[in-house]
């Protein structure tokens, strides 16, 4: 399995920071942003990395990441995505370095406490499809919300709505995704949304209507850093409770 990291846009809810970076660039307390989903996918065992970025500054990655080999990386590549075209418009900038295989994709202002490694065994025995790791939240209409059908452990999705006015639940679908092959197919196949981008949430729905997607609660905290508010709220998580840090070379934080 491969690892992508999404780390475009324009940051305009940190400007004027992401006026001079791109803001998976800016710390997390003691890290750059883009340290934590790398050591998320390290930490499950994925250790070829694509990072998609654009803009500008894209070349900052470069200059900070190098070839990835003082983080554990065993190959770190990277893709370009020209202007602002949504989650899946920017998955599809993965489709020949995933080469067939299945991809975990994590949103890199995504932090989490836990780690993906069960996840990522689970889904790595699962045939076929896609799996999304879901987490309770006290503000679900911020994201895409699962509609259960059922109650427990048993309940099964049967909705993803984005951003829902009147959200069905607080289950929200954190920005990590697991995909098999076919995601690639399904991102071409897509139609802009009002907002005028390719929305993942098409895509997971896509794979609700063929009854071949799964999901897993994410255990611990969970948070995005794409606001002032939620970076500080990243930071203060990681300074007091930790992230789960891969084994990475004192080099990586000097």
């Amino acid at each position: 399995m491969k690892g992508v990291i999404l780390a475009g846009g324009l940051g305009t809810r940190l400007r004027p920071l992401t006026l001079v970076t791109n803001k998976h660039l800016l710390p997390v307390y003691d890290r750059p942003m883009i340290y934590y989903p790398i050591e998320c996918l390290l930490n499950a065992g994925i250790s070829e990395i694509l990072i998609v970025t654009g803009g500008e500054h894209a070349g900052d990655f470069l200059k900070l990441l190098k070839n990835g080999q003082d983080l554990g990386v065993k190959r770190l590549a990277y893709a370009y995505q020209e202007g602002e075209g949504g989650i899946a418009d920017a998955l599809r900038l993965a489709r020949d370095f995933a080469d067939g295989e299945k991809v975990c994709v994590v949103l890199g202002d995504n932090i989490i406490e836990g780690n993906l490694k069960k996840a990522a065994g689970d889904f790595f025995t699962q045939k076929s499809g896609a799996k999304l790791l879901l987490k309770t939240v006290d503000d679900p209409e911020r994201f895409g919300v699962v509609r259960f059908e059922g109650d427990g452990p048993d309940a099964k999705i049967a909705e993803i709505i984005e951003k829902p006015t009147d959200p069905p639940s607080n289950s929200a679908v954190t920005g990590i995704y697991f995909y098999d092959s076919d995601v690639f197919e399904m991102c071409e196949g897509l139609e802009p949304s009002a907002r005028g981008e390719l929305e993942i949430t098409d895509v997971n729905n896509y794979y609700l209507k063929r009854d071949d997607l799964t999901y897993e609660s994410l255990e611990g905290w969970w948070t995005d850093a794409g606001t002032f508010e939620s970076l500080h709220r990243a930071a203060n998580l990681v300074r007091e409770g930790g992230a789960n840090h891969a084994e990475m070379p004192a080099g990586a934080n000097a």
